[in-house]
C-alpha cells in the first residue's frame, strides 16, 4: 500500500482481551491559584469539572485522533489530587476495555483534557500555569504485554 495513504490499522484478526492503561500529568501553578481552584470559583468546582472533562475525553478520543479506533471502554477513572502547598495538581487516569486494541490513547487523552480543564480556570489566577509530564504510566493486555514506566 502506498505510504501517502491514511488508514486505520486492521485489528480484525487480533484477539479480544482485557486492556488497561494508566496515564498522568501535572498542572503546576502558584500555591495561591491552586488553593483558589480547590476552594471553587463563581463558575463552580474546577476539580470536579476536570474529572468530568477527563471522562468526556475518554469517550471522544477516536473523534480527536484520526488513527484511533473506537473501542469498547468498560470503565474509566479520573483522579485529581491538588496540593495547594506546592501549587501542583496531579491528574491520573485509568481506562479499561475489552477489545482488540489498547486504551493508551484514551488514558492519555483523559489526562490531557482534565489538565486543560484545570488550566482553563487557573489562567485567571496565574498566567504562568503549565501542564507537564503527560505520560503513560502503565498498560496491560494485548500482544505487547505489560508495560510500566520507570521513575520520572
Amino acid at each position: 500500500m502506498p505510504e501517502d495513504v491514511a488508514r486505520i490499522v486492521d485489528v480484525g484478526t487480533k484477539e479480544v482481551t482485557d486492556r488497561v492503561a494508566v496515564a498522568e500529568c501535572v498542572v503546576t501553578t502558584t500555591p495561591d491559584a491552586c488553593a483558589k481552584l480547590v476552594a471553587g470559583t463563581r463558575k463552580g468546582n474546577p476539580i470536579e469539572a476536570a474529572r468530568i472533562a477527563g471522562v468526556m475525553g475518554v469517550k471522544r478520543t477516536p473523534d480527536l485522533l484520526p488513527f484511533c479506533h473506537p473501542i469498547a471502554v468498560t470503565g474509566a477513572e479520573v483522579v485529581v489530587e491538588p496540593d495547594p502547598e506546592t501549587g501542583r495538581i496531579r491528574v491520573q487516569t485509568t481506562v479499561r476495555a475489552k477489545d482488540r486494541t489498547g486504551v493508551e490513547m484514551e488514558a492519555l487523552t483523559a489526562a490531557a483534557v482534565a489538565a486543560l480543564s484545570l488550566y482553563d480556570t487557573a489562567k485567571a489566577f496565574d498566567r504562568a500555569a503549565r501542564i507537564d509530564g503527560l505520560r503513560l504510566l502503565e498498560k496491560r493486555g494485548g500482544k505487547s504485554g505489560h508495560y510500566r514506566a520507570g521513575a520520572s
